[in-house]
């Protein structure tokens, strides 16, 4: 959708009509939720957050000031609860049963000599145990194809911190995933 349309529903959404914030939820609910699963890998959590944040934009879209694209405000909205939603999860699971790194590890070993090496699986597996900010970037910008401007302007940060993050964050994906290397010799 061309952006002058798009600027057309906002400020019909602004003014109160329903029918063009649904269009405008319409235009941007699989991307969000796509966002919103990067982060948590839970299809539930990830429809919750994805509903909690067009929530938040339709009481929010009267001072949506048009600085940056609508897109790009929504994600950021995504990207933050859904970073907030992992945070508590995280918080929660520690004070529910702690499963030693050892454990994980043993049982990423015998599902891969079980010959069910899902390579998407190892892959958010190390994503997710990424830093938080090198998550988002690498979240944004490879899994859902955002360019360097567009997740600076979501995470208000310069493309050069985005810059850093993805390489950081590649890096340690990789060093993460190196076992996968090793079983494949």
């Amino acid at each position: 959708m061309p952006a002058v349309d798009e600027r057309n529903l906002v400020l019909l959404a602004k003014e109160g009509n329903r029918a063009a914030f649904r269009s405008l939820v319409e235009l941007h609910m699989r991307k969000a939720y796509d966002i919103a699963f990067g982060v948590v890998s839970n299809h539930a959590d990830a429809e919750d957050i994805v509903q909690e944040s067009f929530v938040r934009v339709y009481r929010a879209i009267g001072s949506f000031r048009g600085d940056s694209r609508f897109g790009t405000w929504l994600y950021r909205i995504v990207m933050n609860v859904a970073l907030n939603r992992a945070t508590a999860m995280k918080s929660r699971a520690r004070f529910e049963v702690p499963i030693a790194y050892e454990t994980i590890a043993h049982q990423t070993q015998a599902r891969t000599m079980a010959g069910e090496d899902d390579l998407q699986y190892h892959i958010e597996r190390a994503v997710h145990e990424l830093p938080t900010l090198q998550r988002a970037v690498v979240i944004l910008r490879h899994i859902n194809g955002l360019s360097t401007k567009q997740v600076s302007g979501i995470l208000k940060c310069s493309e050069g911190t985005v810059k850093t993050h993805l390489h950081r964050g590649l890096k340690k994906m990789k060093t993460l995933l190196a076992y996968l290397e090793e079983n494949r010799s």
